[in-house]
């Protein structure tokens, strides 16, 4: 399963290429798909390229909802994993 995330654009670079951030880990994708993608564009990143551009609130909602469902996951009684007595 691929799970397409926000990431917002730190540095655009020659050649369709730019550098996004998530939570401080910072990737090289292809933002040939994007027409006039700049600096702090939030955009979807899927398997290494930028796939679509995200408003700031679209993207900033997306993020809660992903450290809100990375928040409940990392409590034992709801981890997905088995519980060992």
């Amino acid at each position: 399963m691929c799970l397409a995330v926000p990431m917002q654009i730190r540095t655009v670079l020659p050649g369709d290429w730019a550098d996004v951030e998530l939570g401080g880990v910072v990737s090289r994708v292809s933002v040939a798909l994007i027409d006039g993608a700049v600096v702090g564009d939030y955009v979807i990143v899927h398997a290494g390229f930028a796939i679509a551009r995200l408003d700031v609130t679209q993207a900033e909602e997306t993020l809660r909802l992903f450290r809100q469902i990375a928040d409940h996951l990392a409590e034992p009684a709801h981890a997905l994993r088995p519980q060992l007595p």
